[in-house]
């Protein structure tokens, strides 16, 4: 006797192999596309580890900035123009 569940699971599975190919599929597109713009993965990779560091610097600015607010009874926004800082960035 078969089970209709297993039968059930294994199109399942079935239906998400396939969308994992399909999505693999884009993704070597993408990667392609990129390399042929004239990008390396080693650059794109660099990019990104600057990316970590540049918001990690940021949180821990942000926090001080915030412990000096605090301390001279300002808002954050207000010691912005005393750092030549951007309200933006």
């Amino acid at each position: 006797m078969i089970d209709e569940s297993d039968d059930a699971s294994e199109e399942t599975l079935t239906s998400d192999i396939q969308k994992l190919k399909e999505k693999q599929e884009m993704l070597d597109k993408e990667i392609s596309q990129l390399i042929a713009e004239g990008y390396r993965v080693i650059e794109l990779e660099q990019h990104i580890s600057l990316l970590h560091e540049y918001n990690d610097i940021k949180d821990v600015s942000q926090m001080l900035l915030g412990k000096l607010a605090v301390t001279r009874g300002v808002t954050t926004k207000e010691l912005y123009p005393d750092f030549d800082l951007n309200l933006n960035d």
